[in-house]
Order: C-alpha cells, then structure tokens, then sequence
C-alpha cells in the first residue's frame, strides 16, 4: 500500500490462467461504493492515474463515497498487438469478461469483505465496451455501467475474413443482448446503463444511440446522453463526465 496525492494506493499483481498472461488490479481510495473502471484498448491498471482521472475523481475518493478498482486491458493488448489469429482474438476478448468476474469481481468483493456486493462499471471508448458488456452478461454481479464516448460495435477492429466465432458474438453486447431471455433478462431489466457521447472530434455518438436502441427494446433502463460538438474523444472530456455522473450516483444513494 501506498499514499500517493493524499489517496491510498494498493496494487496487486498475478498470473491469470484463464488469460494465460500476467495480470494487474489496482485500487485508489479505502471505504465506499466500488466501481471498476476498464482502461482504453490498449491501456492498463494504472492508465486512469496517468491521465489524471484519479485526480478528478480525488473528491469522491475522500470522502469515502467511492474505492476505484482498474485492471489491465489484457483483450484489447492483445488485439492491439495483433496476437495469433483473428479466433484468438476473439477467444481472448471472451476470456478476459470471464476473467473480469470469476478474478477481478472476486478479488474485489474480498477486499471490501463481501462476497455478494454489486459492483459499479465504467470506462471510455473500448473500456465503456467492457463495462456494458461486464453489466450485460453479469447481472447478478455489476448492477450498473458508465459507458464513455463508447465504441461497441467491435467487428472492424478484427479481420474478419474467416468469419465471426462464437465467443465474439456472445461477448458483444450489440448481438447477444437481442437474444437474451428468462431469468437472465429478468435481472438485467433490474441494472442500469448510462451512456454518455460528446460530438467533437474522432466522436461517434452513433454507436451510443445504437446500444442505447438494442438495450430499450429489451426493455432495459438506460440512457443516453449527448454532450455536443465541444466534448471530443479524449480524456479531457472522461475527467468531466466520470465525477459528474459518479457523484450523482452516490448522492442519489446517499439520499434514499
């Protein structure tokens, strides 16, 4: 542990079998609502403290509303790098949401001393993927998402010249959550999603207004937010939206 701008720091460290890789968990503040924060394509654990979002969230972190947990984006690593084949890419992008719950939710619901607590997710462009995709398919384990100037549909970012596998479709929540039903869809009508989009530059809210279409007509609360041309995609405009909207949540928790 360490004590770094008046925030505590603890960063933990170990080998995922499931990833087949060395992984990362890093968590700032010490009491309050967890909420896992995925890094960008190709960031890790610590990329939020480098582009200051810690220093944006430093309020809510002392006043013990919020405890900040973020994991490498060993997926997007990997896709980034082009590791193996497009089918390993895709096995690895299923791989790592089965390693957000079973390691990453498991490691963090020890530290906070409860094995049933619901976890918060967020996170900007491939990391506000990751916390739609940790809500939808995990229900029972993250209650909500903060989904940043998103990117959602994946299937450019993979050669997909020998096809879609089906860990793709099953890990993309613009394909899967159409198909869901029963006691799956029953909880997630329960969640909530918050997606938010500036209009500026490399911007492209139509991916947010898309999701935000496949998730209402299943019935699943959500909403949309458009920022306007002045918010680009950049860190910047994550540093303002991650506190407001986070701040928000725990004051509405707060009041009830």
């Amino acid at each position: 542990m360490s004590i770094e701008n008046g925030i505590e720091k603890v960063v933990g460290r170990w080998r995922s079998e499931r990833m087949g890789r060395e992984a990362s968990l890093v968590r700032w503040g010490h009491f309050g609502q967890p909420v896992l924060i995925f890094p960008t394509a190709g960031g890790d654990a610590e990329e939020i403290e480098r582009n200051l979002v810690i220093d944006a969230l430093k309020p809510l972190l002392e006043a013990g509303a919020i405890k900040v947990y973020s994991c490498d984006s060993l997926a997007g690593q990997a896709l980034l790098a082009r590791e193996g084949n497009a089918r390993h890419q895709m096995w690895l992008q299923n791989q790592f949401h089965y390693y957000v719950k079973y390691e990453v939710a498991a490691a963090i619901r020890a530290d906070c001393q409860s094995p049933d607590l619901e976890l918060w997710a967020a996170g900007a462009s491939f990391g506000a993927f990751h916390a739609v995709a940790a809500v939808c398919r995990f229900p029972d384990v993250f209650s909500r998402a903060l989904a940043l100037s998103g990117t959602y549909d994946l299937r450019r970012f993979f050669d997909g010249s020998g096809g879609f596998s089906d860990e793709f479709w099953v890990s993309s929540p613009l394909h899967f959550v159409p198909a869901l039903e029963g006691r799956h869809i029953d909880v997630l009508r329960t969640r909530f999603l918050q997606i938010a989009s500036g209009e500026g530059r490399a911007e492209a809210i139509g991916e947010s207004w898309a999701l935000g279409n496949v998730l209402g007509r299943q019935k699943v609360p959500n909403r949309v937010d458009n920022w306007g041309p002045e918010w680009h995609h950049d860190w910047p405009t994550w540093r303002k939206m991650l506190p407001q909207y986070l701040g928000e949540w725990t004051r509405a928790g707060n009041a009830k």
